[in-house]
């Protein structure tokens, strides 16, 4: 029997709501407009940490968003499509990802009380209560 590994990050509601998932970590920025394929979920930025994996349904933990303001579009297409990932846990809230997140009712917590991208792994799970401003981090267990 494995003692489950569980901690809380203490963070600000950004868009409102609560999920769970599992995460996808990326420690550097995504762009939503050309950087992730909407209609799959697949990210297909060249180079980038997470190219080729589908954040779709998944708890997407990252930095920042970048790119031009066409991808709050693309945020709200996937939401719309069921292609996006189900909540955002971010580093630093912007207006891009944001405003995606509100059309697309994609729960944010941002600024937490530690780097997020640092102590949450791609495989945890992960439960978000943006009202909270909490994300609950259940360590995946090999």
């Amino acid at each position: 029997m494995t003692k489950e590994n569980k901690f809380i990050l203490q963070g600000q509601k950004i868009v409102t709501g609560n999920v769970g998932g599992e995460a996808v970590v990326a420690r550097e920025a995504i762009s939503f407009n050309g950087g992730v394929d909407n209609m799959t979920g697949v990210v297909t930025e060249p180079g980038h940490q997470l190219e080729g994996v589908n954040v779709a349904g998944k708890v997407l933990v990252f930095t920042t968003g970048k790119g031009s303001t066409g991808g709050s579009y693309k945020i709200y297409d996937m939401a719309v499509r069921g292609t996006a990932p189900v909540a955002f846990v971010q580093v630093t809230p912007e207006p891009i990802t944001t405003v995606g997140a509100i059309m697309g009712n994609i729960p944010i917590v941002a600024g937490c009380d530690q780097d997020p991208t640092v102590v949450i792994e791609t495989g945890d799970y992960v439960e978000v209560d943006a009202d909270a401003g909490t994300v609950v981090v259940i360590k995946r267990t090999e």
